[in-house]
């Protein structure tokens, strides 16, 4: 089994989450290539202790990304740092020559973005992708496998989102990702929407324009020391957006066979009461629509309309995982064996070329961009209180 050895810039959640999967390797039955962690970076050194005492390939520990991407025995980053240190941290990666897999939003903003996007376009020798877990559960992948075989028939409408409640008690105190300088203007939709966007992205549903309600609804917490400070990013976000599409083949449900226009909502919510950590995806077709949420990770909703009666059908979907496991197919999955499943995908795309399946992909550079697009079209929508287009679409 090649080894490809990794260094982690950014010893946080994210960081140890990858961690742990690479020590689950041996779940995984069918893979040909596997990680090894062998440098860790962080501001302080206070975080890299558990690496050191866990991870026993570990040999670099420093302060200093500069020391890690100038190692010859680290051959692929994951950078999960602040939104600010996006542009710096990745260009200097792709520049050494060490294949990437960086947080979202890939680029504090739209500009930040663009100049990641030119240094990737001239090192193609480079892999470089976006982390999002949330394709990889076994429902979102079975609802990819309908889109990919035209079972919806011609799409109807599309919800998606991501709700938590992380931020719901005023009482929490300030953190980066309530300042702009460091997780910019974005808010909610630059933390939680490349999430949401992967898999209607991944199906080629760009949309065409973007009508945005952002909301501030904590403005000031608690500053560390005593005192109050501003939060300065958006809580929440709900677009609504105009998606392009064409008439599937043998569904003729309109006078002319052609192009036309569905309605996406993407929700972004740091404040959703009675909501912890909840993704959803809801597709509604003339042949067949899916819901599907992780509050019910285990559960897809599928109905299937050929006339008469209509009746939403409860699939428990067990582990249905595109990376086969140890694991009972009977056994429900959780965030954790996702997160394996995106890594696993990662690396077998690095390894082979392309996925397994077309949902089966981490998010690429070109679906950051356009993620970036659509949130700044999101922030004039805001300002302007009018429904603004995207370029390129």
């Amino acid at each position: 089994m090649k080894t490809v050895r990794f260094g982690i810039i950014g010893c946080g959640l994210m960081g140890r989450e990858f961690a742990s999967a690479a020590a689950r390797w041996l779940h995984l039955t069918e893979m040909d290539v596997r990680p090894e962690i062998v440098a860790v970076c962080n501001r302080t050194s206070k975080k890299m202790g558990w690496f050191t005492e866990n991870c026993p390939s570990v040999t670099q520990a420093t302060t200093d990304y500069r020391e890690v991407l100038a190692n010859p025995k680290v051959d692929a980053v994951y950078v999960a740092v602040p939104h600010n240190l996006h542009k710096e941290i990745y260009v200097a990666a792709i520049e050494a020559g060490k294949h990437l897999m960086g947080e979202k939003p890939f680029g504090i903003d739209l500009p930040a973005n663009a100049a990641i996007n030119a240094v990737i376009a001239g090192r193609p020798e480079v892999f470089v992708r976006c982390a999002s877990q949330f394709p990889f559960f076994p429902g979102v992948q079975r609802i990819g496998r309908m889109i990919d075989a035209g079972t919806f028939g011609r799409i109807i409408e599309v919800n998606c989102g991501f709700l938590h409640s992380s931020d719901i008690d005023p009482r929490k105190p300030v953190n980066w990702k309530r300042k702009i300088e460091t997780n910019g203007e974005y808010g909610s939709m630059g933390d939680l929407g490349m999430h949401v966007l992967h898999v209607p992205f991944r199906a080629g549903w760009y949309p065409r324009d973007v009508r945005a309600v952002l909301t501030s609804v904590i403005t000031e917490r608690p500053d560390g020391a005593g005192g109050m400070t501003a939060c300065e990013t958006w809580d929440n976000a709900t677009l609504l957006c105009a998606v392009p599409a064409r008439e599937p083949k043998g569904d003729r449900v309109a006078p002319t066979f052609g192009p036309y226009e569905f309605p996406m909502t993407v929700r972004t919510h740091r404040i959703a009461p009675g909501e912890k950590n909840s993704w959803y995806l809801e597709i509604l077709g003339t042949r067949a629509s899916a819901r599907w949420s992780s509050k019910h990770g285990n559960t897809l909703q599928v109905l299937n309309f050929t006339g008469g009666e209509q009746a939403w059908q409860m699939i428990d979907m067990g582990h249905e995982m595109t990376h086969p496991s140890i694991s009972a197919g009977i056994f429900d999955a959780g965030t954790s064996d996702v997160i394996l499943q995106m890594w696993a995908s990662f690396l077998h795309e690095m390894e082979h070329g392309q996925p397994v399946a077309r949902f089966a992909g981490c998010v690429t550079p070109e679906e950051a961009a356009a993620s970036h697009r659509l949130f700044t079209a999101a922030l004039h929508s805001q300002e302007d209180r009018a429904v603004v287009q995207l370029a390129g679409v």
